[in-house]
């Protein structure tokens, strides 16, 4: 990476955050008229809050990163699908933002968008070549498909986004400068980080604002496209060591929820970071514990890519699946 380019990063991500957080202030008075997010049984929240900051969130991001990779080198194909993609993803969060969707169509376009980003990519771009290509890309439509809907799940708390996806892109974008990534990830992974950082002032406890659907559903697409792309450069563990807190809780509780025959696809207080709150730990201890995770996991990926070694990074990964373990455990367990 030049000198230059190594200046885009920095730049990147100060302007989305100031851009970010400008368009937050001035969109806030609308999302109060119109997108009040009513406090239920299943919310963390405990007073009417307004919702749809996601809409500054993502508008900055795809911004921002557009006019940092047309400047820098060219965007192509594959990333207009993605960027289109994205805004569509978005326009289904803010319509079940403001009316609540049916289950089916809003997967069904959700899975559509995923879908298109997928088959844009290159045919010859494999992470595991000795799989046939088109096993390879049903298995990331599924996994990709997850990761959009759980980052909406875990999207429950105040601040839990912001400690998860900063330390997530801003480990993204460290990692492109030792190679391990191409610039326009990495400087869409430097935009997201940027305007979520604009967003933390307001989604702090007791947050102001919400992200909504309609960023958090474009942020799990955003961040599965990035890890994507660092599992493609052979980076596999790194990949997943990254979200691995948010990927365990997610899935642990999916698969507690269909043993136990509820119903899954409906919305409820069962993930270990709700459980935590219910268990006696304050909004602040939750995220704050998230956040330290996180940036264990972060160190760890991160030593999976300058070690390269095959046996280290499996025990690099064993190692994050034991912090996360006992994270969700005590989460788990009441808090004295």
């Amino acid at each position: 990476m030049s000198s230059t380019e190594l200046i885009a990063l920095p730049v990147a991500l100060v302007a989305a955050a100031a851009l970010s957080a400008l368009c937050i202030r001035a969109i806030h008075p609308l999302l109060i008229r119109y997108a009040l997010a009513r406090p239920n049984a299943r919310s963390s929240h405990k007073v009417p809050t307004p919702q749809g900051a996601g809409i500054a969130v993502i508008a900055t991001t795809l911004l921002v990163a557009c006019l940092a990779i047309a400047w820098f080198t060219a965007i192509t194909g594959t990333l207009w699908v993605l960027f289109a993609a994205t805004i569509v993803i978005a326009a289904v969060g803010a319509a079940d933002d403001l009316r609540p969707l049916p289950v089916a169509p809003r997967f069904l376009l959700q899975a559509l968008c995923v879908a298109a980003a997928l088959a844009a990519m290159p045919a010859d771009v494999q992470i595991f070549p000795v799989l046939p290509l088109w096993l390879e890309r049903a298995a990331l439509l599924v996994g990709t498909l997850w990761f959009v809907n759980l980052t909406n799940f875990m999207d429950g708390l105040d601040w839990i986004t912001v400690a998860e996806v900063v330390p997530v892109t801003a480990s993204l974008a460290l990692m492109s400068l030792a190679g391990a990534l191409p610039l326009p990830t990495a400087l869409i992974a430097t935009a997201l980080c940027g305007a979520m950082l604009g967003f933390a002032p307001f989604n702090r406890p007791v947050a102001k604002m919400f992200l909504g659907d309609v960023g958090s559903l474009p942020i799990g697409l955003l961040l599965a496209w990035c890890l994507l792309q660092l599992a493609l450069a052979g980076h596999v563990a790194a990949a997943i060591l990254l979200p691995l807190y948010y990927l365990c809780d997610a899935t642990v509780t999916l698969l507690r929820r269909i043993v136990r025959r509820e119903p899954f696809w409906l919305a409820h207080r069962s993930h270990f970071y709700q459980r935590a709150t219910d268990n006696g730990f304050t909004v602040i201890e939750v995220v704050r514990n998230v956040f330290a995770l996180n940036l264990i996991l972060a160190t760890l990926a991160v030593l999976s890519i300058y070690l390269k070694s095959m046996p280290l990074s499996v025990g690099l990964l064993t190692a994050g699946l034991g912090a996360t373990a006992l994270l969700l455990r005590r989460f788990a367990t009441p808090h004295r």
